[in-house]
Order: structure tokens, then C-alpha cells, then sequence
């Protein structure tokens, strides 16, 4: 698919998903109206017109936000500049996690896992359920995340999960509970953003390590909107499935940048892989 029809395809999936204005929620007002800065000792800071908050790490700490509202079956968009330069040995992240026992804790992940400079970013995803995760993937993405910002999206429904990088769904997750596989549905679930040091993993596997002569190390979010829905019959374009149309544009993120999906690691799974990975 070439970039022209790549761009029309991913206009046609926000028509069809309702990724602008989904059940009327905007983009209005100040940031720190839904999310506040939770952790970071004043390394967590909102713009003076309020329209961004950053989050900053040096050698000391790292620094976080969360939500101030909890959502069951929600759509979150949120506007994120990744850390320029040589980011190795960082993690900005952007996950829903439910607030109970961390035992049977449900977390959709969005782990952003930095590198050296010239080399691409990691966006590293992952679903728990009922505490268990496992459920791996990762992928590079089609432009560089730190010169400008870029939407990244997350719709969880009673249907499904999806993931979605500028309006181009890249992961999928389908509700298979009555197949046995367990599924985010009855715990709600706080959105939680931060900016930390994990060197022993998140880069290279942790073989490249942070270079604190860089540091303070910044990442920014902007136009931060959720909607819940209360039930299953949510606003036109909340809880559907994804037509031939958001399909391709899904394929296509798959078949050229996935790097990592738990669903092939045979390695991981020499027994077979993970009823899952075969549903439909």
C-alpha cells in the first residue's frame, strides 16, 4: 500500500471507528482538568496555558500522571512527543491499569522504549486480565515520534481492544471470554502515564544503557480526551468491528511494522501457542 493510499485508507478508518469527537468528548480546555501529575517530586509540570504536560527523568527519578476519573469501556486519545536524541534506557508510557488487587489486575499497555539516536523507537503493548498477561507485541513506527506530536489511542469495549497510532489500528484484541480466555470487563480501570529508567531491559535488552550526561530527559502529552460508555449500546461508532476498510489499514501496520508478536514466538511456546492466537 502505497503512502497516498495509506492515508486514505486511515481517513477512512477514523470515519468508521469515530476517532474525532467519538459521543461528542473534545480536546477542550486545560490538560490537568482530567489528568494530574501524581509522582516525580516537581519533574511532572503542566505549560502555563495549560495545554501540556511533560514529564521529565533524570538520575534521581522519573516522573508519572494518572486520570482523574476511572472509566468501564472507555476510548482514550492522547497526544504524545516522545524523548528526542539518544533516549536508550527509557520507557514513556501511556496504560489503563483497574486499582485493586494486583493479583487479578486487568492493564492495557502502551510502553514507548527509547534508543540511540538514528534508531527507532519500540512501542511495546500488552494485555492483563485477572492479573495474567503475556500477551506481547510490539511494533517500530512509520515516522519519528520526537519531532512533533502524534495520537495514540486506546478503545476498549465490551467487543474488543483496539490500538490505534494516528487513527491506524495496529492491534486488535477480541473479547473471548465465553471461549474461556480471559478478558478486561468488570474491573474499571484508571489511565496512568510516566516517564521512568529501565536500562537492564528496554533497550536492546538492555544491553545499551541510559546516558545520564543527557538528562533531564522530556516527554510531552497533549489533547487528552476519554469518553465511557455506560454499557455495551454505546454513542454510533463507539463498539463497532472493524470493516474491510479498517482491516487493510491493519494489515498493513501488521506486515510492515510489527517486530515482536507472542502470537509466532515458537520458542516461547514450543508446546503450542495460546488458544487465542487462532480465534478469529
Amino acid at each position: 500500500m502505497g503512502f497516498g493510499s495509506r492515508e486514505m485508507a486511515c481517513a477512512l478508518v477514523a470515519l468508521v471507528l469515530g476517532l474525532c469527537c467519538v459521543g461528542g468528548a473534545r480536546a477542550t480546555g486545560r490538560i490537568d482538568e482530567g489528568l494530574e501529575v501524581m509522582w516525580g517530586d516537581g519533574r511532572g509540570s503542566v505549560s502555563p496555558d495549560g495545554q501540556v504536560m511533560a514529564l521529565s527523568l533524570d538520575h534521581t527519578s522519573g516522573s508519572g500522571w494518572r486520570s482523574k476519573n476511572t472509566y468501564l469501556f472507555a476510548r482514550v486519545d492522547l497526544q504524545i512527543k516522545l524523548v528526542a536524541n539518544n533516549s536508550a534506557g527509557t520507557v514513556t508510557t501511556c496504560y489503563f491499569m483497574s486499582e485493586g488487587e494486583w493479583d487479578i489486575h486487568d492493564e492495557v499497555d502502551l510502553e514507548f522504549l527509547g534508543n540511540v539516536t538514528g534508531q527507532p523507537y519500540t512501542l511495546h503493548t500488552n494485555v492483563f486480565a485477572n492479573g495474567t498477561g503475556g500477551k506481547e507485541q510490539q511494533f517500530h513506527l512509520w515516522f519519528d515520534p520526537t519531532t512533533d506530536f502524534h495520537t495514540y489511542s486506546i478503545v476498549w469495549t465490551s467487543q474488543h481492544i483496539l490500538v490505534l497510532v494516528d487513527g491506524t489500528p495496529i492491534r486488535e484484541m477480541k473479547n473471548h471470554a465465553d471461549k474461556g480466555i480471559a478478558y478486561p470487563s468488570s474491573q474499571r480501570m484508571r489511565l496512568y502515564g510516566s516517564l521512568w529508567n529501565a536500562d537492564d531491559w528496554a533497550t536492546q535488552g538492555g544491553r545499551v544503557k541510559t546516558d545520564w550526561s543527557q538528562a533531564p530527559f522530556v516527554a510531552r502529552y497533549r489533547n487528552f480526551t476519554a469518553t465511557e460508555a455506560a454499557s455495551s449500546s454505546s454513542p454510533a461508532g463507539y463498539d463497532q468491528q472493524m470493516d474491510a476498510t479498517a482491516q487493510q489499514a491493519m494489515k498493513w501496520a501488521r506486515d510492515n511494522y510489527m517486530v515482536y508478536d507472542y502470537c509466532a514466538d515458537s520458542k516461547r511456546f514450543p508446546q503450542g501457542f495460546p488458544p487465542e492466537c487462532s480465534m478469529p
